[in-house]
């Protein structure tokens, strides 16, 4: 087994408990922040496109089966990205 040498340890910790709290965090669930902004740019995606496709049916510049399949679907991806943002969610933010 390996001993700690005395002359390397100080007795100074080397982070704060906020800084421990967040590395630990991160530990747990790496990469959470870069989910959340693809969860975030998605459903962004899926509302602007529900939004275009819904104007279009008001103006009769697409036909019903057109745009209704593709209304649907911006509805899927933004459904599906609360989804996955929900479940996502740290225990203790429940």
């Amino acid at each position: 087994m390996v001993q700690p040498n005395p002359k390397n340890s100080t007795s100074k910790p080397k982070f704060t408990k906020e800084q421990y709290a967040r590395l630990k965090a991160e530990a747990a669930s790496p990469y959470r922040g870069l989910r959340k902004f693809v969860y975030l740019s998605f459903g962004a995606s899926g509302l602007i496109g529900a939004f275009i496709f819904v104007l279009q049916l008001l103006a009769h510049k697409t036909s019903l089966e057109v745009g209704l399949p593709s209304l649907a679907l911006q509805y899927g991806v933004v459904a599906l990205m609360i989804f996955l943002w929900r479940w996502d969610k740290d225990p203790s933010e429940r």
